[in-house]
């Protein structure tokens, strides 16, 4: 009986072992870019755990996040592009909007298939309590609810009242905030945490999501890499990361989890060319993260499932982060809901060998709530012109744009425009993207948009006893007119004058105390505006995307007080007038194509610079009669 008894345990084992659902791990690298890890070509960073964790899975050579952080994790949650979550912008501390609760997301829906979850790392889909991690679907969570720079800088703590210091959080509590210096052990702190999760949920199935800081500026590796690799402090961040995923690969073999589990290493967007050599570097793409040329949307991407995705494997077909949820699901045996639907598809038969085509030919590039280009199979088409996102002016800015053809197979660069040469491809993939525009919008949200969580009084994350009172909370968000802003107010994005695509004229009566000083400013480094004050003379910026324009006075005002008046036309053309009389002209590309995020300024600037305020800091003197007149051209 007993002999009987071991066989038919024998028998048992393999049977069980076969049938366990994959435990399910995800690592998303902020900012990694194309060409900087060693399976997709660098030599510059060391990664021998990602080395081999390409030799024993794949790589996904076309895998498609998006342009920024936001938008890119809210399409790896949701299932969906991020136009279609209302999430296709960057959020800032204190978001009135979040991810909406009528979302499916990858924890709730795998909950429903009874696995464990953890949130580790870098949340940014909006931090209020009502939009955290704990609030969508995953039993636990410890990281930082936006990005490492989003804190309050030295000399700005006029607004300190309603900017939170850096806040690490775990689940729904700030538990201490980070000052830059403690940032050098939050990789090593993830790590810890993740090992310790997959210990703890060994015996049953697990979704462990885990979202570096790393590698976004600024730059933080810990002690241990500081100055070990041959790339600076990025490629010493790059190789803790890698340290990380071999802590992680080592802890799954140790537990003899490594052949039931499903590990997935990604970006969240191409690399921050404009922080030069703390950006990272896109390898054979071109542009970075911000625009949509492949370097800023095409990311390195790689699988790993011992003895079930074959090892060695590039995988070139159309892919995105919005199929990680229902690729997911299929392996989990856990039901997607019917409503509402998703855009992604199961990459569960790509993955595994048993098709090399993707579920999907056609993959859609916007950026905000532009539809900017559109691919099929190899060919792509840019419907506008795209943002290298350097800091540069764009080659072309100056020629007239038509739509441009790439063949990505020939030309992972996009360096040969071939529109004319395949008229009949540029009228399909021009249908293609009407689909789009009619669906979720070309320059505007579309009727496929749903709306994202919003609350009243937005209050950010602080630590117990420091944040705003809700009286203060009121009158901050209650605005007020321009005309009672002092010099150090602000107002935030919803109640600064809404400029996109119109017409902007500015006035504004000047007594300066100092020769130099920001005298207003709205926006930051994606879209804005700015006057100041360089040895006495006035300046008037304007931002958009990669193209900024500055004007300067011919000459110092001949008294003070003085009258500033700024204009931004329809066709682009900037004036600056003092005291009634001409003083500057220039010519910008257009108007400021969106509404920046940021808060409108008087007399300082509070976030990311519009403008090169050449040392300018906050404006000392008087400011009066501010009048701010925007109007639509069409």
């Amino acid at each position: 009986m007993r002999k009987l008894l071991i066989a038919l345990l024998a028998l048992a084992l393999p049977l069980h072992a076969e049938s366990r659902r994959p435990n399910l791990v995800l690592i998303v690298v902020d900012d990694l870019g194309y060409g900087d890890i060693g399976p997709f070509g660098s030599t510059k960073n060391r990664t021998p755990h990602l080395d081999r964790l390409a030799a024993e899975g794949a790589k996904l050579t076309s895998f498609y996040a998006a342009p920024s952080c936001t938008a890119s994790r809210a399409q790896t949650i949701t299932g969906s592009y991020a136009q279609r979550v209302s999430l296709p912008r960057v959020l800032f501390p204190a978001s009135p909007i979040g991810l909406s609760a009528d979302e499916p997301t990858i924890a709730s829906v795998l909950k429903s298939a009874g696995y464990a979850s953890i949130a580790i790392g870098k949340w940014h889909l909006g931090d209020h309590p009502d939009y955290l991690p704990t609030a969508r679907g995953f039993d636990s969570w410890f990281g930082l609810p936006y990005s490492n720079d989003m804190y309050l800088r030295p000399g700005r703590e006029e607004r300190h009242r309603f900017s939170p210091p850096l806040p690490l959080v775990r689940d729904a509590e700030v538990i201490e905030t980070v000052s830059p210096e403690q940032q050098s052990r939050l990789t090593e702190r993830y790590t810890d945490a993740a090992l310790h999760f997959i210990r703890t949920n060994k015996e049953h199935p697990f979704l462990l999501y885990l979202a570096h800081t790393a590698v976004h500026t600024p730059i933080h590796p810990g002690e241990k890499f500081r100055g070990k690799s041959n790339n600076g402090r990025f490629g010493d961040w790059v190789e803790e990361v890698d340290w990380s995923v071999g802590r992680i690969l080592d802890t799954l073999r140790e537990t003899s989890l490594d052949r039931d589990t499903l590990l997935v290493f990604t970006s969240d967007n191409g690399p921050w060319l404009t922080q030069g050599s703390d950006g990272g570097e896109a390898g054979p793409l071109r542009g970075g993260k911000g625009g949509t040329y492949e370097g800023g949307v095409r990311v390195p991407t790689l699988a790993w499932w011992p003895g079930k995705i074959p090892a060695g494997r590039s995988i070139g077909a159309i892919a995105a982060n919005f199929d990680l949820l229902p690729t997911f699901a299929e392996l989990a045996d856990a039901t997607l809901p019917e409503s509402p639907p998703i855009d992604g598809k199961s990459l569960a038969p790509l993955l595994l060998g048993q098709t090399d085509e993707s579920p999907r030919d056609t993959h859609y590039y916007y950026a905000g709530d532009q539809l900017q280009a559109v691919r099929s199979g190899p060919w792509k088409l840019a419907l506008v012109r795209q943002n290298e996102a350097t800091g540069k002016p764009h080659p072309d800015a100056s020629k007239p744009f038509s739509p441009t053809l790439y063949h990505l197979e020939d030309d992972i660069g996009e360096t040969t425009d071939l529109a004319g040469e395949h008229p009949d491809i540029v009228a399909r993939l021009q249908k293609l993207a009407g689909r789009a525009a009619a669906d979720l919008g070309a320059t505007r949200p579309g009727p496929g948009v749903r709306p994202p969580g919003r609350i009243k009084l937005p209050a950010g994350l602080w630590l117990p006893g420091h944040g705003p009172t809700e009286e203060e909370l009121k009158l901050h968000h209650q605005g007020k007119p321009l005309s009672d802003l002092k010099p150090g107010d602000t107002l935030i994005s919803r109640h600064a004058p809404q400029i996109a695509r119109k017409t902007l004229a500015i006035k504004i009566t000047v007594a300066p105390e100092a020769p130099d000083g920001i005298i207003l400013a709205q926006g930051g480094t994606a879209a804005g505006y700015a006057l100041h004050l360089h040895q006495g003379v006035p300046v008037f910026t304007v931002r958009d995307s990669d193209k900024t324009v500055s004007i300067r006075a011919g000459r110092k005002p001949d008294r003070v007080p003085f009258a500033l008046e700024a204009k931004l036309e329809a066709d682009g053309t900037l004036t600056l007038a003092i005291d009634g009389e001409p003083a500057a002209r220039g010519q910008a590309p257009g108007l400021i194509s969106r509404q920046p995020a940021e808060d409108f300024a008087l007399g300082h600037d509070n976030g990311r610079p519009v403008a090169d305020y050449q040392g300018a800091g906050p404006f000392r003197g008087a400011l009066t009669g501010l009048e701010i007149t925007t109007t639509d051209p069409s």
